[in-house]
């Protein structure tokens, strides 16, 4: 009999997290769903309930991710993917703490635990996927959301890390999901250069993870971008508008 396909998605309630739960439910998977508001979560366990296993948390709460990440391990028994889509990202162009410190907590601290409990799991597995949803803002600084854009460079750092770590943990794949603007609550600012439908995003994030993509830029003309990103010098960035 063949086994059912097991995932977690961190941050389901809405945006990439929902879209991504919902192209894995059309693959046959069982997944557990997790994020703050419960109500958006027991929407999806009505919409597919023989599928859905719903753990409210706040990725903030570090020892809460713990104690529902291994809930979900206990009752699933092997998890093959996870999918850390939590995030938040706001303009602060005044660095107010309480805007700044939100961002780190979860997109620094929170996401570290769970990209520690994944990889340590995956290695007890001997197998498993994980995926961070990180952001083009990895690649450079801004000095409209500072915040936000260090902690997807600490993300990108991170998995790359894990990723190198897996030499030593041969069937454990890492995937960097680096989008540009999807059109999300996410998209910081007005006038969004190249914002992606969501659907679209969703569509190609779900490719790159099937297979098994180490970076994948969305949508795929972002590569462009980081490529350019990566050469423009930081007094040109200090000079743009």
């Amino acid at each position: 009999m063949k086994k059912t396909k097991t995932a977690i998605v961190f941050g389901a309630t809405s945006g990439i997290g929902k879209a991504l739960t919902e192209l894995l439910i059309k693959d046959n998977y069982k997944v557990a769903v997790t994020g703050r508001r419960l109500e958006k979560l027991e929407g999806l366990k009505e919409k597919f309930p023989n599928q859905i296993v719903v753990k409210q948390n706040d990725i903030q709460q570090v020892d809460e991710v713990e104690k529902v990440f291994n809930e979900i391990v206990e009752e699933f028994e092997t998890i093959d993917l996870i999918i850390q889509s939590s995030g938040v990202g706001f303009v602060n162009s005044e660095l107010a703490w309480d805007k700044e410190n939100e961002t780190i907590q979860t997109n620094v601290v929170g996401v570290t635990k769970l990209y520690d409990l994944a990889y340590n799991l995956f290695r007890k597995q001997k197998f498993g996927h994980l995926v961070g949803i990180s952001s083009i803002a990895s690649l450079r600084g801004n000095r409209a959301a500072p915040a936000y854009f260090a902690s997807k460079a600490y993300q990108k750092a991170y998995l790359e890390s894990l990723y190198i770590k897996t030499k030593t943990a041969k069937n454990v794949c890492i995937t960097d999901i680096r989008p540009g603007f999807v059109d999300t609550a996410m998209a910081l600012g007005d006038g969004i250069f190249w914002m992606v439908p969501l659907e679209k995003a969703a569509k190609q994030i779900y490719t790159a993870v099937k297979n098994k993509r180490r970076v994948a830029y969305i949508s795929k003309r972002w590569r462009l971008i980081a490529w350019v990103l990566k050469l423009v010098p930081s007094w040109m960035l200090k000079m743009a508008t």
